[in-house]
């Protein structure tokens, strides 16, 4: 766990503990927390089995869609730095045959490099 253990300091990163205490009812039995990204009310949690998408709807915050996706099921992903005039980074995943992916903005307080690193890690290792 040396990359995910690194990122710990970078922007926009939060802590396996903090994302334990806000989503731990969400996991299975031997899986765990290991890193997760927060770009505004969106939250990117990565365990030991799978990404969870938590996307926070509506002006209260009442209504959160939880999007679990195992990672055998990730197809491809890209990232799309941002420009020099631009503010937003983009990341997309590919789930399965669905031919549209999977899409989040992020702005430059996190590494869409580090975000890509860690998903790259469980994707693909």
């Amino acid at each position: 766990m040396g990359i995910l253990s690194g990122l710990l300091g970078n922007a926009g990163v939060v802590s396996p503990e903090k994302l334990a205490a806000d989503y731990g009812r969400l996991l299975v039995e031997n899986e765990s927390i290991e890193i997760g990204f927060v770009v505004l009310r969106d939250t990117f949690v990565f365990t030991s089995k799978r990404l969870i998408l938590v996307d926070i709807q509506n002006f209260t915050g009442s209504k959160i869609d939880y999007l679990s996706v195992p990672y055998s099921k990730i197809t491809k992903f890209s990232i799309e730095t941002a420009g020099t005039f631009e503010l937003d980074a983009e990341l997309k995943i590919w789930v399965g045959s669905d031919p549209v992916p999977i899409s989040k903005k992020f702005s430059r307080a996190v590494s869409i490099y580090d975000l890509q690193q860690v998903l790259a890690t469980h994707v693909l290792g």
